[in-house]
C-alpha cells in the first residue's frame, strides 16, 4: 500500500489533495493514507482564529472549513497530529483523538492507531522545558501564555509511549528528536539552513523528549516536519535491555508551499487491503487506563514515576488489562466515525467578530472516556474551578456595533476598553463597549460630545470599568470624538496648544482614560454609512479641526 506524508499542512488541504491527486495520475496508483505532521489548522470557524498562536497577517481560513461544513470532504483518509500552529480550543476537546471532519482523524496529545496492520503512533506539540512537566491546566479563553503552552508536549505523554512494546512501524511528531541531525547530512542541512548552526554545535536543535522516545521507542519509520526543511537520517540501534538491534529511518518535510519538498509517498508493505478504516491499538488503550490517575491539569511540577518509586512505576500491560480493554470494546476496536460540530460552521465573515469560543466537551471524547474509563482533561478542569471570565480583543469594529451613549443624563455608565494588542498584531488599536446599559441608551451614530467644566470630575475606578460620579452636561454641538491613552511625551505640548486656543481644554481623571476634542470645530452632517473604523492611540494634534 501506499502512504503519503506531508510535512506542515498549514490549513492548505485543498493543495495537498489536489497535489496527491496528480501524483496518481502520473504514477497510476493509489494513495490509501495521508499523515501530515503537524500545523494542521484545523479552523472551523473566525473564532477559531482567536485561539491559534500565529502573527495576525497568517490568520487566515484556508480551505478545512469546507471539510468540517461538509461542503467538500477528504478524498482519501488522513491522520494528522498537532503541531504549534493550531485551533487549540478545537484539539483541546479531543485529548484521546478523534474525528475533526468526516474522514480526518487526529490522534490526540498522544495515541496508536491500527491501518492495515501498521501500527501508527504521534505525539502532538512541540517541546518546552518550562512547561514539560506541568499539567493540562490550560482552557479558552486563552491569555497570551496558555495560548502557546496549550500546544507543549506534556512528561505524561511521553512516559505512555514509552511504555509501548512490541513493533511501532511509524512514529509522527511535530518537531525532531534531538540530535537527529547527526546521523544525517548535517552538512547540507546547515548550507540550507544556516541559522541551526549554533544550536547543532551545542546539541540543543530538537526535541528532548523525542530523544527519549527515539531510544525506547525505536519505531521503524519517524516522520516529522517543524523546521521547514526536508532532511533524512538513519539510525542504527544496538541491541540493549532485551531489545533486539533494529533501524530508524528518519524523514522530515517542508511546509506546503510552491516548490518546496513538502509530500513523499512511500510504499509499505499491505496487511489487510480490505480494511480501509483505522482500529485502536489494543496496548495503547490498556496503557491510557492504568496510568489515568496520573493525569494531572494543575499548573505545577508534576514528575511521573519511576525505579525507586513506592507504588507501581512499570505500566507496561498485562494480560489481565488487556482483557479488561477487550472486553469493554467487545472486542471490536474499530474505531468509529461517530464525528459531530460542537462549533458553528464559517460564515463567510474572515474577521474575528469578538465572540471567544468557550471551553466545550465532545460526544466523542465522552463516548471513548465512559467506554474505556478514564477522565477526560476539559472536564476535570470544568469541575475543579469556576469558569473562566471571557475575554474579548477585538481590534475592528462596524460603527454599527457600538453601544455607547454620552449624554446629560444621571444614568451611571460604564466604559471598558481592551488595549491588548499582542494578540492582534496591531499595536494601538482598541474597542469601546458599553457595560450595564438600559433601552434608553441607544447608540447614536453621531456620538453627543461631553462638555466639561474647569473643575475635573471625580472618576471613580473598579476594574477596567470608569463611572463618573458626576452626570456630564450635554453640549449643543455633535461631532465624532477619539478616545485615547495620553502619553507623558505629549503633555507640554499639547498644554501649550490649549494655552494658544488650538486644543480644546484636556481632561486628567484619576484614571489613565482621557478624551480629547478639537477645538471650536465647525457644525457638520456626518454621514452614519461610512463603514468600520479603527480607534488608535494618536495626539489629536495632529489632525485639522475640521477632522
Amino acid at each position: 500500500m501506499k502512504i503519503a506524508v506531508e510535512g506542515c499542512a498549514h490549513g492548505e488541504l485543498d493543495v495537498i489533495y489536489e497535489r496527491i491527486a496528480q501524483e496518481e495520475a502520473r504514477g497510476h496508483f493509489k494513495v490509501d493514507l495521508l499523515i501530515c505532521c503537524g500545523d494542521f489548522q484545523s479552523v472551523r470557524n473566525a473564532s477559531d482564529l482567536a485561539c491559534m498562536a500565529v502573527p495576525q497577517k497568517y490568520k487566515e481560513m484556508c480551505s478545512f472549513h469546507k471539510y468540517y461544513s461538509g461542503e467538500k470532504r477528504a478524498p482519501i483518509l488522513t491522520v494528522f497530529i498537532g503541531g504549534n500552529h493550531e485551533a487549540s480550543n478545537y484539539l483541546q476537546e479531543l485529548p484521546y483523538g478523534g474525528w475533526v471532519a468526516p474522514g480526518i482523524y487526529y490522534m490526540g496529545y498522544a495515541g496508536v492507531v491500527q491501518f492495515r496492520g501498521l501500527r501508527i503512533a504521534g505525539l502532538s506539540g512541540i517541546y518546552k522545558g518550562p512547561d514539560y512537566l506541568k499539567g493540562r491546566h490550560e482552557l479558552p479563553p486563552y491569555n497570551n501564555s496558555t495560548i502557546r503552552s496549550v500546544y507543549h508536549v506534556r512528561n505524561l505523554d511521553v512516559f505512555r509511549l514509552r511504555q509501548l512494546t512490541g513493533k511501532i512501524d511509524i512514529l509522527i511528531t511535530h518537531d525532531w528528536p534531538r540530535g537527529i541531525y547527526n546521523y544525517g547530512d548535517k552538512n547540507t542541512l546547515l548550507r540550507y539552513k544556516e541559522f541551526f548552526r549554533e544550536e547543532v554545535e551545542q546539541n540543543t536543535l530538537g526535541s528532548r523528549a523525542g530523544e527519549l522516545l527515539l531510544e525506547d521507542v525505536r519505531p521503524a519509520h519517524w516522520f516529522a516536519a517543524h523546521l521547514h526543511v526536508r532532511f533524512t537520517a538513519t539510525v542504527n540501534h544496538e541491541e540493549k535491555d532485551g531489545k533486539p538491534a533494529s533501524v530508524t529511518r528518519f524523514l522530515a518535510l517542508d511546509k506546503c508551499l510552491p516548490k518546496r519538498k513538502f509530500l513523499e509517498i512511500i510504499d509499505f508493505p499491505d496487511g489487510n487491503s480490505n480494511k480501509n478504516y483505522l482500529d485502536y491499538d489494543e496496548e495503547w488503550l490498556a496503557i491510557l487506563k492504568s496510568t489515568n490517575h496520573l493525569l494531572s491539569v494543575v499548573n505545577s511540577t508534576q514528575h511521573m514515576p519511576g525505579p525507586g518509586y513506592s507504588g507501581r512505576w512499570d505500566f507496561r500491560p498485562t494480560k489481565e488489562e488487556l482483557a479488561k480493554v477487550k472486553s469493554a470494546f467487545n472486542p471490536d476496536l474499530r474505531i468509529p466515525e461517530n464525528f459531530i460540530r460542537t462549533a458553528p460552521v464559517f460564515n463567510g465573515r474572515h474577521r474575528f467578530d469578538g465572540v471567544v469560543p468557550d471551553p466545550l466537551k465532545n460526544p466523542q471524547t465522552e463516548s471513548f472516556c465512559d467506554k474505556l474509563g478514564v477522565d477526560d482533561p476539559v472536564e476535570v478542569i470544568l469541575s475543579s474551578r469556576a469558569p473562566a471570565k471571557k475575554r474579548v480583543d477585538v481590534s475592528v469594529v462596524e460603527e454599527s456595533e457600538l453601544d455607547v451613549t454620552l449624554s446629560g443624563t444621571n444614568e451611571k455608565t460604564d466604559i471598558s476598553i481592551s488595549t491588548d494588542s499582542e494578540d492582534t498584531g496591531s499595536p494601538g488599536l482598541f474597542f469601546v463597549d458599553k457595560q450595564g446599559s438600559t433601552p434608553s441608551s441607544t447608540l447614536n451614530s453621531t456620538p453627543r460630545l461631553p462638555s466639561f467644566s474647569r473643575s475635573t470630575p471625580n472618576f471613580n475606578r473598579s476594574g477596567n470599568a470608569f463611572s463618573p460620579s458626576s452626570p456630564f452636561q450635554s453640549p449643543p454641538l455633535t461631532q465624532r470624538f477619539r478616545m485615547t491613552l495620553p502619553s507623558p511625551k505629549q503633555d507640554k505640548q499639547e498644554e501649550a496648544m490649549v494655552s494658544r486656543g488650538t486644543l480644546g481644554p484636556k481632561i486628567y481623571p484619576s484614571s489613565p482614560l482621557a478624551i480629547r476634542y478639537p477645538a471650536e470645530s465647525p457644525k457638520r452632517e456626518c454621514n452614519s454609512d461610512v463603514g468600520p473604523r479603527q480607534f488608535k492611540r494618536r495626539n489629536a494634534s495632529l489632525y485639522d479641526a475640521s477632522e
